[in-house]
């Protein structure tokens, strides 16, 4: 089972790897839901763990539908990152009706076929959860989505999760990742009732829940025990 954490630079990284995190996703302007980072932070992160880094796409906070000038951006920033070594990549796009815009996500692939993705939380935008992940089936590069099952937590999209699922082990598709409002004391029920094998954590693994502070060892240690048996 593998427990990704979010950071925004090289000595959270390194404490995150320090604390048993099996994946970071690496981010800038959380505030605003997570932002490309800059390319030196990219490269020091990079530098800095050896733990798989899944790093944000995203070229602004107004909405997930892109237009050509962000695509001139979105795919400048992904060559950044593969000429510094990376590969792995935390990105969604939708068309103006709420679905998986295909047409982007085909043209982010085809930039190299190595490319590991994350479909990020745009997955909870969709007109249909089911319809959209079995788009994302379809391609082999998108490993993961990140999602709360459409609601604005966890805890209250539990049962659609389990849902997907159950959908993610009958079509051995990309990988459910639960996310958003995961905590130590909600994620026994929340993986009892979902029962995926990789989870999500942002503020709840922080000192005071807040990305200000370093990260919280007991935290780290409690859901440990609870993801990892």
């Amino acid at each position: 089972m593998k427990l990704e954490v979010i950071v925004n630079n090289g000595i959270e990284a390194i404490q995150a790897e320090a604390l048993g995190a099996d994946r970071l996703e690496l981010v800038s302007a959380i505030n605003e839901g997570g932002l490309t980072p800059s390319y030196g932070t990219i490269k020091q992160v990079l530098n800095s763990v050896s733990i798989p880094v899944q790093v944000m796409i995203r070229p602004h906070s107004y909405h997930f539908c892109y237009s050509n000038n962000d695509m001139e951006i979105i795919c400048a920033d992904i060559e950044q990152l593969l000429d510094l070594g990376g590969n792995r990549i935390v990105f969604g796009a939708l068309t103006e009706d709420n679905k998986v815009d295909t047409t982007i996500l085909e043209k982010v692939i085809t930039i190299d076929s190595s490319l590991d993705i994350t479909f990020h939380r745009a997955f909870d935008e969709t007109a249909s959860l089911t319809d959209a992940y079995r788009t994302l089936n379809n391609y082999k590069n998108v490993k993961r989505v990140l999602t709360s099952g459409g609601a604005a937590n966890c805890d209250n999209g539990k049962e659609m999760l389990k849902k997907l699922v159950e959908m993610e082990a009958d079509l051995n598709g990309p990988k459910i990742m639960p996310g958003s409002g995961l905590t130590p004391y909600n994620i026994k029920e929340i993986h009892d009732a979902v029962q995926a094998d990789n989870y999500h954590f942002g503020k709840a693994v922080r000192i005071d829940n807040d990305f200000k502070y370093g990260f919280d060892k007991a935290s780290m240690e409690q859901i440990k025990q609870i993801v990892k048996g």
